[in-house]
């Protein structure tokens, strides 16, 4: 399976999640599992059914934050050199050459992307733009309105 690239707070955010569900939300489910064992019959006891689901839905997700940190090339971009160029990692301030309205992203792996957060994927289409360019660069992105030119403002590593 190929490395997913992915910076040290999102494997730390993967981590604090996957601690979370294996040391409080699992046994709190085991927990209501065994009480509503308790209550007899468990065809209909919908506290049992539901319990379970939610064990099932925890163990899916516990399994899928594991297989994701094992596949994981975790980036620190403050110990890399970049030499100015726009990377992995890297959060990079633009503005839109016709709209003149500027905004900051960070890089990241896709499942760290959350554009409200001010951070994109690797994989956009403006990330891609970014990739590799320097501070005064002019990229184009191909988006869905048409062509826009973006300036690289600055870049941090950070």
């Amino acid at each position: 399976m190929n490395k997913v690239p992915l910076t040290v707070t999102g494997a730390n955010k993967l981590r604090e999640e996957l601690d979370e569900l294996k040391s409080v939300v699992r046994p709190r489910i085991i927990a209501a599992i065994a009480e509503a064992r308790e209550h007899g019959d468990l065809k209909e006891n919908a506290e049992y059914h539901a319990a379970r689901e939610q064990q099932s839905f925890t163990e899916g997700r516990i399994a899928e934050i594991e297989a994701k940190l094992s596949n994981a090339n975790i980036i620190d971009v403050t110990k890399m050199d970049a030499n100015g160029k726009v990377i992995f990692g890297a959060t990079v301030e633009i503005e839109d050459l016709d709209t003149e309205k500027v905004v900051t992203y960070q890089i990241v792996g896709e499942d760290e992307a959350n554009i409200k957060e001010g951070r994109i994927s690797v994989g956009s289409p403006i990330a891609r733009a970014l990739i590799g360019k320097e501070v005064e660069d002019v990229v184009t992105v191909k988006a869905p309105g048409g062509d826009v030119e973006y300036e690289i403002l600055s870049i941090k590593y950070i």
